[in-house]
């Protein structure tokens, strides 16, 4: 064994350590987080300091008794984790944990795995940060709080199963907030009148500096073009500079990954991961635009080389961001002589924006020549303004170019001809065209990433898993969405003669951009209304602050949590006393046959339609909403539409095919086969004929049949299906893994209830012994609360939190019939 044992939290970042140091050393994984809050339960002693109660999860156990045993044997043990506050808390979890000595454990940190960072941090060794720590910790226990009695609140007041957290929330009602801004956006149209001009062999484009907003304004100046001269009353020409933007932090590769390389925010980190373990990248989660001297150096040699001194500009950035946490440096390559990096397309692509950054923003500014064309109309007092730009030294440009999330017309500058003042010019064409002003633009995953950091709310490290974890929640949703034809006026003139045209023009796409769901909008305004001061931005941006104050050693991270805590509990006690349900209801008519109410609201799985109140003696009819639907704008019509489903198509092999909504979609059922309906493919559920229904149950039978890899005499609900993952186990509805290696034909059914485990062969036959005396015992007892059931599964979760919780639990049980559908 070796004298030393060095502790990192990943795989790929031990392997590239390992070869850095000698055999004195071994380097091993922790895998992240060995300790954490239990999944059930608070787990923290609010009443003592709001202490939090940390177990080894049951997937590390393992790997800690290794741990365990290595570290006893070495010599000294060095705790290499990241240098931020989440590594800095992995060291310190891993030192209680593992019973670690003061005397025999050593805390290191380096911004980049290269051999020089990492020999020259075996040379400064420290101790554990604890403020560090605290700040991690106080992140933790803050959200776990507010997860733990806010979500409880969203079960009983808007709908089961529910979650809310503190930084999410906010995020998700940015976006609900700019759905809000562009449903009451009203567009208005003005026409841009555009001339192509005749020099000598070239056109020149020039844009009138006026924009009309009546179509016979737009035509009665195309009307004195036709019998107008024009000339050059002004050039002006003015010299001009480009300037390279600073090297990448966390949030400006996420934004620029997502513009130059299509990336989501989660997929940018986990392939800067990936660059970063194997040693070609500085550490990736930093709000830092500060280069080492070394970075500088190797910047400015490898200019030199590859460009010319004349490219060569060093400088030094400084970090402008709102609460900028640790000092790191900024994400750059490692060796700057590398221009390449990475083991598949997306790390060498990723790679790629990285190096071209760095290198952009050590170089030299681009020179120009911006020149300024006024030309005159006789008998008009608007000018056409021609622009163009000369590049007179490339500089950064030769390397890279910013993107950008503005949605513009196209770019009108380009090279001029040769021009003098006085010059008479000829048109080509002269055009007014009818254009629509915009509403603010949705959020792209970048661009709110962008909005969060303005805020001060989140940090680095927060960005990613805030936007997953809203989308996983199913309140934000990530899609593209099909524009709608628009017609347009078109006024030109050309050959002296005018010409009226209708045009028609697609609008609104949208690619990849954040919709709230019906369900997020709803939870949304719900917590505004009642926990206004939770989603405030500037509150959360201040409570960040807090965690930068605790990490410094300013303050007490449970005294902070402590005048967090007090007045929010107080605010969930009151809002389950107090506040009445939500369903987001709205009255949209009454039904022509039956004269009842047709409303639209949240139930128990969505966003549907209802026909009738639950008080009525009739049941309600209800209708869940189409995917491209919403309760918030969905129409009396679009709503009567639903209640035609599901549709009868006729018969297939003497058995009804039907059309219709579920949860999951539409879909076509047939014979206890459900097959989903695509709109990508065309298919509408309204609108579907048997024809192509019977195609589709066909097409899923035969995917059922290759799915199906082998099934069981003993028990004919096990089977081994094929997945997108390769073989697993199907047993009594739910899915189980099958160990590696194992071949399918060589699976027998005592493996199968050998994977499948003890307790849930013993609880199935537990249930079918026992399972109808229990019941009839239960319905003898409580008849009437029966169909309550699965809603009171909530309970035991409740049990564990203070007296808010329990008075959430009577009346959890009392609205059951009015979700039932």
């Amino acid at each position: 064994m070796a004298k030393n044992l060095v502790i990192v939290e990943s795989p790929a970042k031990a392997k590239t350590i390992e070869g850095f140091l000698g055999k004195e050393y071994t380097v091993k994984s922790s895998f992240g987080h060995v300790r954490d809050l239990p999944d059930k339960g608070i787990s923290i002693d609010i009443e003592n300091g709001f202490k939090p109660n940390y177990v080894v999860s049951d997937d590390k156990k393992k790997i800690v008794d290794e741990l365990k045993k290595l570290s006893k044997a070495a010599d000294m043990v060095w705790l290499a984790t990241d240098e931020d506050r989440e590594g800095e808390a992995i060291s310190w979890h891993l030192k209680e944990a593992l019973n670690l000595d003061d005397k025999h454990t050593k805390r290191i940190t380096f911004n980049e795995i290269t051999k020089t960072a990492i020999q020259k941090a075996i040379t400064k060794p420290r101790s554990i940060d604890i403020d560090l720590v605290n700040a991690q910790q106080a992140r933790r226990v803050l959200d776990r709080l507010v997860g733990f009695e806010l979500s409880p609140v969203l079960w009983k007041k808007v709908k089961p199963s529910l979650s809310a957290g503190r930084v999410q929330s906010v995020a998700v009602r940015l976006i609900v907030e700019r759905e809000k801004e562009i449903y009451a956006f009203q567009s208005s149209s003005f026409y841009k009148t555009v001339a192509l001009f005749k020099v000598g062999t070239t056109v020149m484009k020039a844009e009138l500096n006026k924009r009309f907003a009546k179509h016979d304004e737009a035509l009665a100046f195309i009307e004195v073009c036709k019998k107008a001269t024009f000339s050059i009353e002004d050039l002006v020409k003015k010299p001009g500079k480009k300037s390279p933007s600073a090297p990448f932090t966390t949030s400006t590769l996420q934004q620029e990954a997502s513009r130059k390389l299509g990336f989501s925010v989660a997929r940018t980190m986990s392939v800067a991961q990936k660059l970063y373990e194997a040693g070609h990248i500085t550490y990736m989660r930093t709000d830092s635009v500060n280069l080492s001297e070394t970075a500088l150096n190797g910047a400015k040699e490898e200019i030199t080389k590859s460009f010319g001194a004349n490219y060569s500009n060093t400088k030094q950035y400084t970090t402008k961001s709102k609460g900028a946490q640790e000092a790191h440096e900024a994400i750059r390559p490692t060796y700057m002589n590398n221009h390449e990096a990475g083991n598949d397309a997306a790390e060498q692509r990723l790679y790629d924006l990285i190096w071209k950054r760095t290198i952009a923003s050590q170089m030299a500014d681009a020179l120009l020549e911006r020149t300024t064309v006024t030309i005159d109309v006789t008998g008009r007092n608007e000018k056409f303004i021609a622009e163009g730009e000369v590049i007179k030294f490339d500089g950064f440009l030769k390397v890279y170019m910013e993107g950008t999330d503005e949605e513009t017309d196209e770019n009108t500058e380009g090279m001029l001809p040769p021009l003098k003042v006085g010059e008479k010019l000829n048109y080509n064409e002269i055009s007014a065209t009818q254009r629509f002003t915009h509403h603010p633009p949705r959020f792209t995953e970048a661009s709110l990433v962008k909005k969060l950091e303005e805020l001060g709310i989140g940090r680095p490290s927060t960005y990613a898993p805030t936007i997953s974890t809203v989308q996983k929640r199913g309140y934000v949703v990530k899609e593209d969405r099909e524009g709608k034809k628009r017609q347009y006026d078109n006024i030109v003139l050309a050959n002296g003669a005018i010409k009226e045209e209708k045009k028609e023009e697609n609008t609104g796409a949208e690619k990849s951009k954040l919709f709230p769901t019906d369900i997020g909008t709803l939870v949304t305004e719900f917590l505004v209304q009642h926990f206004g001061d939770i989603l405030d931005y500037g509150f959360t941006a201040s409570v960040e602050k807090e965690f930068d104050d605790i990490a410094q050693g300013l303050i007490k991270w449970n005294v902070m949590i402590k005048k967090f805590y007090t007045p929010f509990h107080k605010g969930i006690e009151n809002t389950l006393e107090h506040s009445e349900r939500v369903t987001g209801e709205r009255i949209l008519g009454k039904d022509p046959v039956s004269g009842k109410p047709v409303l639209a609201r949240i139930g128990r799985f969505g966003p549907m339609v209802q026909i009738g109140e639950v008080s009525d003696e009739e049941k309600p009819r209800f209708a869940s909403l189409r995917k491209d639907q919403s309760i918030q704008t969905i129409s009396f019509d679009e709503a009567m539409d639903l209640f035609k489903l599901p549709r009868n198509l006729g018969n297939y092999l003497d058995k009804k095919v039907t059309a219709s909504i579920g949860r999951f979609g539409p879909y076509i059922s047939y014979d206890g086969i459900f097959a989903s309906i695509k709109s990508a493919d065309g298919d509408d559920p309204m609108t579907i004929t048997l024809d192509r229904a019977i195609e589709l149950i066909i097409a899923k039978k035969e995917a059922m049949a290759n799915a199906l890899l082998k099934t069981f005499p003993e028990n004919e609900k096990a089977q081994v299906l094929k997945g997108r993952w390769g073989a697993y186990l199907k047993f009594d509805g739910k899915n189980f893994r099958i160990p590696k290696g194992t071949e399918v034909e060589d699976i027998t059914y005592d493996m199968v209830l050998n994977i499948v485990g003890p307790a849930a062969t013993a609880k199935k036959a537990a249930s079918k012994k026992g399972g109808a005396s229990k019941a009839k015992g239960k319905a003898a007892k409580a008849p009437a609360k029966s169909k309550a059931a699965p809603k009171a599964k909530a309970a035991p979760k409740a049990k564990a939190k203070p007296a808010a919780k329990k008075a959430a639990a009577p009346k959890a049980k009392a609205k059951p019939k009015k979700k039932k559908r």
